[in-house]
């Protein structure tokens, strides 16, 4: 039969093909297609793009993949009127910005955790403490998903339980994102604010969230912002819907130009009223405290790599803007959220940060896989016998997180790096970010362990070795040493690392973050700028601001 013939008997169209099938059917397909598979399916034709937006199983299943909490995601389609597609989409739209997020300051840690709230993210900083049963922890912002499911609305937090400060992700958010800015922005569609001087971007911000701050009701303030149970369901679905009516009638957060250039005037003025004699001499040690910091960050900056290497595409202006400039662009302006893809100087999985940007920093989280078992976020305490967060009849010892990952040497070895990104001691020994011990994967450790038995004296079983370094006190804060060590693998999972020399040990077990925030202790927040960016360089624990909290332990000495 020639082509003629088939063309005349009626070819069988793909299309059609596919329309024919059940829709059970390409939900079970779907589930082996990425999102950009069944967009590029929709693209071929007119009918093909109706079958496969209506296709509500299709990207049920896609859901299932991101949120496979059955419960949860029917909730979520229902509060979506039942669009599965809309689900799908803030999904995959908010997927970058879930994980880990951090900063330098203070140097005791600065961790945020972004998760899936309801139809939202919710990003909530660990609060640096002791081992206890519940971990601490305070929200820093909210992203919510919009009628078509795009995370559009954004809310800070900060200062009483019961303030939000409304404001808007930015359209042009990375599918890479590395960086998190908090910025203003005005009704125009171009806003160049990073080109505005620190000082500047600071007093705008802080005018915009005095401008800005919402009350919520008593229900909406008491309501969680994330599912502990499916009980939480309804209160999150209602929640949501308030905070939606909120953020409509502020405008999203919108402030007209001259109000915002009259609280900028009135702090100006309140800043230029004179003191008293005490306030002269602060003010005077403060000028002197502020030179002395001029003259240690040019020097750091000549002795260290430049900082500004994360950032100078992005902040290569030949001079700043001036503030009026910025706010004549627009008859309103607005607090706004943005992920930026950037690069970043990295130096074992710590990215070099500024100082006057308010951003956090995505941190890289490596999957576990063979050869490469011990990668991923881990907890623990020093001592021996390892702290129990269940026992209350001893004094709680300081917690530390470190982010194990996987690096290869100059000589192309592998190398188990931990990083600390937590520490709950009462003042900082090391900074935010540095190595708390490096291993050699191909070494195992001639070492023998210290103790025989643990804490509930059972026989001690070493599975594996490494023999490697940990930290210890070098030349100065800054420029910390390292003393030889081994890392043992205990028979119930755990690792132990043990500093040579005096046998100081810090033990640690795999932590799922997220379950921890979910049953945890929500503490008040800093005030909402300082609360998403802390700048000021700092060596304590900031953030325990929770009334009749428990002391924070002295630090370890392991060096």
């Amino acid at each position: 039969m020639t082509s003629d013939e088939l063309a005349g008997e009626g070819e069988v169209d793909g299309a059609e093909l596919i329309l024919s099938l059940p829709e059970d059917v390409l939900g079970l397909i779907s589930a082996h297609l990425r999102p950009r598979d069944l967009l590029a399916l929709s693209a071929a034709s007119r009918s093909l793009r109706n079958a496969v937006s209506t296709a509500d199983k299709a990207w049920l299943a896609q859901c299932r993949r991101l949120l496979p909490t059955a419960s949860h995601l029917l909730a979520w389609c229902a509060a979506l009127a039942h669009s599965s597609l809309a689900v799908c989409r803030f999904l995959h739209s908010a997927a970058p910005l879930l994980g880990l997020w951090a900063h330098q300051n203070p140097e005791l840690g600065n961790l945020v955790l972004a998760l899936p709230g309801f139809l939202s993210l919710v990003a909530v900083r660990s609060i640096p403490q002791e081992l206890s049963p519940r971990l601490l922890w305070a929200p820093v912002f909210e992203l919510l998903a919009d009628h078509r499911g795009h995370p559009a609305f954004l809310f800070l937090h900060g200062a009483a339980h019961d303030s939000l400060f409304p404001g808007l992700l930015s359209s042009s958010l990375h599918p890479l994102a590395n960086t998190l800015f908090l910025e203003a922005h005005t009704s125009t569609s171009t806003s160049h604010f990073s080109r505005l001087a620190f000082a500047d971007r600071r007093r705008l911000l802080n005018a915009l969230v005095a401008a800005s701050r919402l009350t919520l009701p008593p229900d909406v303030a008491t309501a969680p912002l994330f599912a502990r149970s499916d009980a939480d369901l309804p209160l999150l679905a209602a929640r949501r819907e308030a905070m939606l009516r909120l953020h409509s009638q502020s405008g999203g957060g919108m402030v007209r130009r001259a109000e915002i250039e009259a609280l900028l005037i009135g702090a100006r003025k309140t800043a230029a009223l004179p003191a008293d004699t005490a306030g002269d001499k602060m003010r005077l040690r403060r000028s002197f405290s502020a030179v002395a910091g001029f003259v240690r960050n040019s020097l750091r900056q000549m002795v260290t790599r430049s900082a500004s290497a994360n950032s100078r595409a992005e902040y290569a202006h030949p001079k700043h803007l001036p503030l009026d400039e910025f706010l004549r662009a627009g008859e309103s302006v607005g607090l706004s959220l943005r992920g930026a893809r950037m690069r970043l100087s990295i130096y074992r999985n710590w990215p070099s940060m500024h100082d006057n940007r308010f951003v956090l920093y995505k941190l890289t989280t490596q999957v576990p896989m063979p050869g490469r078992e011990y990668a991923g976020l881990w907890g623990g305490t020093f001592g021996w016998p390892p702290g129990r967060p269940e026992d209350e009849r001893k004094p709680g010892k300081a917690l530390f997180f470190l982010l194990l990952s996987y690096e290869e040497d100059s000589e192309g070895k592998l190398q188990l790096i931990a990083t600390k990104v937590l520490e709950g001691t009462h003042y900082v020994v090391h900074p935010n970010g540095s190595s708390m011990f490096i291993v050699r994967v191909g070494e195992p450790s001639t070492e023998t362990f210290p103790w025989q038995t643990d804490e509930e004296s059972r026989a001690v079983e070493i599975k594996r070795s490494f023999a490697g370094e940990g930290i210890a006190t070098g030349y100065g804060f800054r420029y910390p040493g390292s003393k030889p060590g081994s890392l043992f693998v205990l028979q119930d999972g755990r690792l132990a690392f043990v500093w040579r020399e005096n046998k100081a040990v810090l033990t640690l077990q795999r932590l799922d973050l997220e379950d921890m925030i979910r049953r945890g202790e929500r503490v008040p927040s800093l005030p909402p700028i300082p609360n998403f960016a802390y700048l000021t360089k700092s060596y304590s624990n900031v953030f325990a601001v929770a009334p009749g909290s428990t002391s924070i332990p002295a630090s370890p000495r392991y060096s």
